[in-house]
């Protein structure tokens, strides 16, 4: 009998199947751990903007003297995020940054927007909200 050395056709079909099984566990992980590191520049630029702010308060005494200190809302470097002031008093703002509608964050529904406050309170809105800051 002359029998030659290789693979047949089912175990390749198996290992087609792994590998494919093992594919798309990885792109899950990985598209996960892409939603959460873009958090991290909403969370940088809301406290970017909130110093913004707190320099126009020493400078002014008042946060919402916005024009002399050319605060706007703006959208983040990456154009993820769109970062908006709320609440604007002379005491008080709140900041909120959400994702950027047709960008990849729209699809993190841990973390549907973030905020923070002029006291320094941070939340978030979403399906997980203790994981967004």
């Amino acid at each position: 009998m002359n029998r030659t050395a290789g693979f047949t056709l089912v175990e390749l079909m198996i290992v087609i199947a792994l590998v494919g099984i093992l594919s798309a566990i990885a792109v899950n992980i990985f598209s996960d751990n892409v939603m959460r590191s873009n958090r991290t520049e909403a969370r940088s630029a809301l406290q970017q903007a909130a110093g913004t702010l707190e320099k126009c308060k020493s400078l002014y005494g008042r946060y919402s003297n916005a024009l002399p200190c050319n605060y706007a809302d703006f959208i983040t470097e990456s154009g993820y995020y769109n970062v908006a002031i709320s609440n604007l008093t002379d005491t008080t703002f709140t900041l909120t940054a959400t994702p950027v509608p047709g960008a990849r964050q729209v699809g993190d529904t841990d973390c549907t927007s973030l905020t923070l406050t002029n006291t320094g309170v941070k939340n978030a809105t979403g399906g997980n909200p203790p994981e967004c800051w």
